[in-house]
């Protein structure tokens, strides 16, 4: 059986995304492949394509096909798998290897497609709403009448960490990048947009929450990172997953100066700070808890229950053909784009 995949052979710009025709892997014991019909994009694979992802350096190096959340059909099943048939419709998460029409799952990363839901909108589901659940509920069990801050509320992530703090009963504060993004962010649940585009951002944090956020939830690095922990309140979390500023909206490719200007501006913070200053810090990767399987299990559960009660829908998506995967990343990294895309194959 034949497949294609996107194979990135050294670390570059959007060019280094080569699509090519292979033979399918054959699952192996506990595993399940997929023939794949929706990929979601995420930053992360970005992120990947420019060298930068360490995870991506530890587990695969290259050449490395991208992609952590596929959506398709069993067609095989290897040896030891008992919980899924062959036809069964699945959604699945993956430590890279995604862009490709056919893909082998550990059997405890592959779960139901949502009731009600695409396969495309199932493939958008997986990596960012995992991503938002692990953020405000396994680190900073925010409960009911706390305050969220959520950065590129518009986004992916951004998107499914208002609406999980709607669903907790918490007040969410969200930041877009732009007035085109103020709807979709107040859709997603927050209960005020600040569009720094137009608004000074900080000034209109302190209005929404004039004794400091409980929580806030930052995927930007230095560019915010600083004043987001400053404006928490007295036993607030700062929950890190993500250093956006510091790569390029254009041209794909990182620069070295920004990177390292970047660098030397991310605050570090001290545990006697921290201690008397009542605050947290907390950063994570979802990629090296892939092992976790009850952690994935309980995390994927939440979603499904959260989306069949109508607490959560899925993100508003895009999407494009496997071949326009570079215009895909473009898009994405321009820094334009509101809730998901998504590779159809």
């Amino acid at each position: 059986m034949r497949m294609r995949k996107v194979v990135i052979a050294a670390a570059g710009g959007h060019e280094r995304l080569t699509l090519v025709e292979t033979e399918a892997p054959r699952p192996g014991p506990g595993e399940v492949r997929i023939a794949v019909q929706a990929i979601g994009v995420n930053y992360a694979d970005c992120v990947v394509r420019m060298g930068l992802y360490k995870s991506a350096q530890d587990f695969v190096g290259w050449p490395i096909t991208p992609g952590f959340e596929v959506a398709g059909v069993i067609d095989a099943v290897g040896e030891g798998v008992t919980g899924l048939t062959i036809g069964a419709e699945v959604v699945a998460v993956t430590r890279f290897g995604g862009y490709a029409t056919a893909v082998c799952v550990p059997e405890h990363q592959v779960f139901a497609v949502p009731a009600g839901l695409s396969l495309a909108e199932a493939a958008a589901v997986p990596a960012v709403y995992l991503t938002a659940w692990y953020a405000l509920h396994a680190l900073a069990h925010a409960r009911a009448g706390e305050s969220v801050l959520v950065h590129s509320a518009a986004g992916g992530v951004g998107g499914a960490l208002c609406q999980f703090g709607r669903r907790a009963g918490c007040r969410v504060i969200g930041v877009v990048g732009g007035p085109h993004k103020v709807a979709a962010a107040r859709a997603a649940g927050a209960e005020v947009v600040i569009d720094k585009s137009s608004t000074p951002l900080w000034p209109a944090v302190e209005a929404a929450a004039p004794g400091g956020v409980d929580v806030a939830c930052d995927a930007n690095g230095p560019e915010t990172l600083r004043s987001s922990y400053k404006h928490l309140a007295g036993g607030g979390r700062l929950i890190v997953y993500g250093f956006h500023t510091m790569l390029p909206r254009t041209g794909g490719k990182p620069n070295l100066l920004k990177l390292a200007f970047g660098f030397v501006r991310t605050p570090w913070f001290s545990p006697l700070a921290l201690t008397n200053e009542n605050r947290g810090v907390l950063g994570f990767n979802l990629s090296y808890m892939f092992h976790r399987a009850p952690l994935l299990i309980e995390g994927m559960a939440a979603i499904a229950g959260g989306l069949a009660a109508e607490e959560l829908r899925p993100p508003p998506i895009t999407t494009y053909p496997l071949e326009q995967v570079a215009q895909a990343h473009r898009d994405l990294e321009s820094g334009r784009t509101i809730g998901k895309l998504v590779l159809l194959t």
